[in-house]
């Protein structure tokens, strides 16, 4: 199972699944069977408004965004599906502060969970920058069905490293 290393963590019986479907060549079946579309958010712009968006319904008090972008540095096989930065500098007697997101741009064409699965992801940053209890509750809190969409997007990475796109 050493090519199911997105998957990494999951219960071996979930992992036996994910096996067979690879195996009997359906992953990329199944996925699309789930996500038949791809989102239309192409450009920075976009991703800049589809992201404002979500932050706005959410998380309205935190400090504004400065940046959101995709950006093709980012690799997916070291795990990094996008990033989070901020930062804060001194300008004259000022503070200016830098709050940006960066996402891979192999997303550019996936479907739309996906794609608001990694942005809930890195806008919960912005609160919480640990990987814990409060963290994946305020992604819950973004989206629902987060955790299925990141367990879905693990199996879309699965796919495009052994299989190749699906769109």
């Amino acid at each position: 199972m050493s090519h199911l290393k997105y998957l990494t963590g999951y219960p071996t019986e979930t992992l036996q699944q994910v096996q067979q479907i690879v195996a009997e060549g359906r992953l990329g079946e199944v996925l699309l069977k789930r996500y038949p579309q791809i989102h239309d958010v192409r450009t920075d712009n976009a991703l800049y408004q589809y992201t404002q968006n979500i932050k706005s319904e959410y998380m309205g008090k935190t400090q504004p965004l400065s940046r959101v972008g995709y950006d093709s540095k980012i690799k997916v096989i070291q795990h990094a599906l996008g990033q989070h930065h901020y930062i804060s500098r001194v300008q004259g007697a000022k503070l200016k502060t830098v709050n940006e997101i960066k996402i891979a741009s192999v997303f550019r064409t996936a479907p739309e969970a996906f794609l608001k699965m990694i942005v809930v992801h890195e806008l919960a940053h912005f609160k919480e920058k640990e990987h814990n209890k409060a963290f994946y509750q305020l992604c819950r809190h973004m989206e629902p069905n987060y955790h299925q969409y990141e367990f879905d997007l693990r199996l879309y990475l699965t796919q495009l490293d052994l299989f190749g796109g699906i769109y």
